[in-house]
């Protein structure tokens, strides 16, 4: 996701690109190294990855409980549970990101999808935005793991998830903004639109 500059932005607030160079290219992170003019006049450096984007699912059994993942996440050295996620391939279709990713991590497809919106999960040093999807009408099926991926799929009620949360255990960011849109989506106060799968047999 590249980083785009918003017109709508207060002037006494916005910085303006000067310059911008590449100071590492990886497998998908490009980290840049900009110059910036500040509202004063002055100027500063800004360092941030530009991200292909991401999605999450937050996947609906049928009796109201909840597809989890436990994973090993190498740069904090933990293990997280986390909703299924994964990045978007250059010029791929969100929903059809999430449709692919729910399957291959957890084995379900989903009947009906929904997207809630969208979430900046670092706006300090990096443009990734992940968006947010809900899956429900979940099939069980064969699940497919990139080579290197290992995860363990597991079985939550929301509550389980908050009580977690509440003791530490689950921090991940994406987790916690899928948990409380489901939290408002139930209590009526934000509304999911609900579409047929694209793709049913995915």
């Amino acid at each position: 996701m590249q980083r785009h500059e918003d017109a709508n932005a207060p002037a006494h607030l916005r910085e303006t690109q000067v310059d911008s160079r590449q100071v590492f290219r990886g497998r998908f992170l490009d980290v840049r190294l900009d110059t910036v003019r500040l509202p004063d006049g002055g100027q500063a450096e800004r360092e941030y990855v530009v991200h292909p984007g991401a999605v999450m699912i937050v996947p609906l059994l049928d009796d109201g409980r909840l597809v989890v993942e436990r994973q090993y996440r190498y740069p904090v050295g933990r293990a997280f549970v986390e909703f299924p996620a994964g990045k978007l391939d250059a010029g791929e279709p969100v929903i059809t990101c999430a449709i692919r990713e729910l399957a291959e991590e957890t084995g379900y497809r989903a009947t009906e999808w929904a997207r809630a919106g969208i979430l900046h999960n670092a706006i300090a040093y990096s443009t990734e935005g992940i968006e947010v999807w809900f899956a429900r009408g979940l099939v069980a099926g064969e699940r497919h793991l990139d080579a290197g991926e290992f995860l363990d799929v597991e079985i939550a009620t929301l509550e389980d998830l908050e009580a977690q949360a509440a003791r530490g255990e689950l921090t991940d960011a994406k987790t916690l903004i899928g948990m409380l849109w489901l939290t408002h989506w139930r209590a009526g106060r934000w509304d999911l639109h609900w579409q047929a799968s694209p793709n049913p047999a995915a």
